[in-house]
């Protein structure tokens, strides 16, 4: 049985569906937010079994494995943004992980996939296309994400080491779609505005109205579900990192082109050019995921799109 920490949250419910259809039996933690979307909620206490555990609670997340024969562990837990100040984001996320990683040890688990992310590579001057074996700097990190998923790989690499424990860092794109609640990245608040009829207020946004040709990486959530699942499922690995993203940069421009294909009155005022801050390349190199685990995105940026809406369209909320 695999364990997915998390596994109420956004890409948690995603990827325990794909591990179900890889025929794999789920036990799925959460701590506060219940969800029971129409993709997953048949299978709940069938393949699926669900538990009420905070990752910081040492005793309640050992007892899982008196309950469960958990064999692969993968770790999405996290903090919401903003949820805690400097501090104690780090302390919630640390505490965490070494009480997973010391469930894994203690487990004898296979494998355990921590989620990493796409904002590792943010400090990279040189830009993209971002390589799992690129330098990465330590000092001026200034991105929370960034700086505690650089924490979790160096920590949790040390431990695994020390351990005889496999510890797979899944360094992931930047993540859209279904179930998308905190309305932080741009490709959900756009595809929002435009299915509902309203303002995406972009001036509010993190650093203010967009760029049309600045470029990110827009990884469309079901793509990054069958990537988790086909490196917690795989044999053998070669490597102990690697990028699920979309495989590609794209504009915001790209992306405004792809809601007016299907919804042609929505109308986005995006700044002309590119910011200041532009990034050459942004998003994950996926060569080595694709020949170690054959993941490679199915979705393209129309389709992930179009997806997306009628999910809104047929009244799911997020």
């Amino acid at each position: 049985m695999i364990l997915v920490t998390g596994g109420m949250g956004f890409i948690g419910l995603h990827t325990t569906r794909a591990l179900v259809d890889a025929g794999e039996e789920v036990v799925i933690t959460y701590y506060q937010t219940w969800r029971e979307p129409d993709f997953i909620k048949d299978e709940f206490d069938k393949k699926v079994k669900v538990e009420k555990v905070d990752v910081t609670d040492r005793d309640g997340l050992l007892a899982l494995g008196k309950k469960y024969d958990i064999t692969n562990i993968v770790h999405l837990a996290v903090t919401g943004l903003g949820a805690y100040d400097a501090i104690g984001d780090m302390r919630v996320n640390l505490n965490g992980l070494m009480n997973i990683m010391e469930a894994a040890t203690t487990w004898e688990v296979k494998r355990i996939g921590l989620a990493s992310s796409i904002a590792i590579y943010s400090s990279v001057a040189a830009g993209g296309p971002f390589k799992e074996d690129m330098a990465l700097p330590i000092y001026g990190v200034g991105n929370p994400t960034e700086t505690y998923k650089k924490t979790f790989e160096i920590v949790g690499g040390h431990i695994g080491a020390r351990s005889n424990l496999e510890v797979v860092n899944l360094r992931i794109g930047g993540i859209w779609g279904p179930l998308y609640h905190s309305m932080a990245n741009l490709p959900s608040r756009l595809v929002h505005a435009a299915v509902n009829g309203t303002d995406p207020k972009l001036a509010e946004g993190r650093g203010g109205v967009p760029f049309a040709e600045d470029q990110s990486d827009f990884c469309y959530v079901k793509d990054c579900a069958q990537g988790i699942t086909k490196i917690t499922t795989a044999e053998t690995l070669p490597h102990k990192t690697y990028n699920i993203s979309s495989g590609r940069g794209a504009r915001n421009q790209d992306l405004v082109d792809a809601i007016n294909k299907v919804i042609p009155e929505a109308k986005f005022d995006l700044q002309a050019g590119k910011s200041p801050a532009a990034r050459k390349d942004p998003y994950g190199d996926l060569s080595q995921s694709k020949a170690d685990v054959g993941y490679e995105p199915a979705f393209t940026l129309d389709s992930a799109v179009a997806d997306y809406i009628g999910w809104l369209r047929a009244g799911n909320a997020q």
